[in-house]
C-alpha cells in the first residue's frame, strides 16, 4: 500500500482534474448561451453536461473520481419570436440554446468550491509531509 499522505495527494489531484474539466464545460456552455443556428430552422448550441464516476485504484487502495463522460442535455430548446433572424422558422420563431445562465453560474460556483477544497487538501498533505521530514531531520 502507498503512503497515506501520498494517497491523499493523488486522490485530491484526481478531484482537481475532474473539477477543472467541469469548469471547462460550464465555460463552454456560458460562451455559447446565445449561439443559434445559422440556417432556417437549424438547431442551436445544446448544453453540455459532465458525469463523474468513482473508480478503484488498486495500487493506491482508494477510490478516485474520474470523468465518466461529457454528454448533452436533452432539455428542449427555448424559442423566441424573431422573424428577421436567419435561423427563424416559417412562423418567425428561433430556437435558442437550452443553457440557463443561472444554472451554469451555480454549477460554476460548486465546481470552484470543490476545486478549492481539493487544493486545500493538497496543501495540507504537503505541509504534513514537510513537518514529518523536519521531525526526522531534527530527530
Amino acid at each position: 500500500m502507498i503512503d497515506p499522505l501520498n494517497a491523499s495527494l493523488r486522490i485530491a489531484g484526481a478531484g482537481l482534474q475532474a473539477q477543472s474539466t467541469r469548469v471547462r464545460v460550464v465555460s463552454e456552455n456560458l460562451a455559447n448561451a446565445q449561439a443559434t443556428g445559422t440556417t432556417r430552422g437549424a438547431d442551436p448550441y445544446r448544453r453540455k453536461t459532465v458525469t463523474f464516476e468513482n473508480t478503484m485504484d488498486r495500487a493506491l487502495g482508494a477510490s478516485l473520481v474520474k470523468i465518466k463522460g461529457v454528454g448533452v442535455d436533452k432539455a428542449p430548446f427555448r424559442v423566441e419570436f424573431e422573424p428577421s433572424h436567419p435561423a427563424a422558422d416559417d412562423k418567425g420563431y428561433v430556437k435558442m440554446p437550452n443553457v440557463s445562465l443561472l444554472l451554469e453560474m451555480a454549477d460554476m460556483r460548486e465546481a470552484n468550491r470543490s476545486y478549492e477544497a481539493n487544493l486545500q487538501m493538497i496543501k495540507q498533505a504537503r505541509s504534513m509531509q514537510s513537518m514529518t521530514i523536519d521531525l526526522l531531520r531534527n530527530g
